[in-house]
């Protein structure tokens, strides 16, 4: 009877293994934001920020793609890890509630290695000119993307425009 049950219980297993459709799977696909996942469709918005003759900072949309495929995770924002200079890009939807936050480190002053006698190090550069980019799971609900700048004071709102 113990050698019928576990020869009966191999296949059943294998079956449940390969099955796409399980009951797991249809539960996961009723959550929220499932219509994200689904889409497999990924955006990126390309910036270019320059460095003005009177120091103010500014920043340009050159080109936003969307691409197929899935995000195997999604970039979560972490307050503690925010530092003067460093850019929080807000996504929002057409009423103006936030649909998404990623960090961007300080792309006109990032952190190199450099290579001495020492040994290895990291040490801050100065440009006046770089580019970065963000990319995120496609929703037709993201209209608008705001970007603010942290400062010791507080954050203030360099960049804003519709998609």
């Amino acid at each position: 009877m113990k050698n019928l049950f576990n020869l009966l219980m191999v296949p059943v297993l294998l079956l449940c293994s390969f099955q796409k459709n399980s009951a797991l799977g249809y539960w996961w696909d009723k959550t929220a934001g499932a219509e994200i996942r689904k889409e497999g469709k990924i955006v990126y918005l390309f910036f270019q920020t320059d460095k003005e003759a009177s120091g103010e900072e500014r920043i340009v949309l050159q080109e936003k793609k969307i691409t197929e495929g899935k995000l195997k995770f999604s970039p979560s924002f972490d307050r503690s890890e925010v530092e003067s200079g460093d850019l929080i890009v807000i996504l929002s939807d057409s009423g103006g509630k936030e649909v998404s936050k990623q960090l961007v480190k300080n792309p006109l002053h990032p952190e190199m290695e450099v290579y001495e006698k020492e040994g290895v190090s990291r040490k801050k550069i100065s440009l006046d000119n770089a580019e970065f980019s963000v990319r995120y799971a496609y929703s037709e609900h993201i209209q608008m993307v705001k970007i603010e700048k942290v400062t010791d004071s507080g954050t203030q709102i360099v960049f804003t425009q519709k998609l």
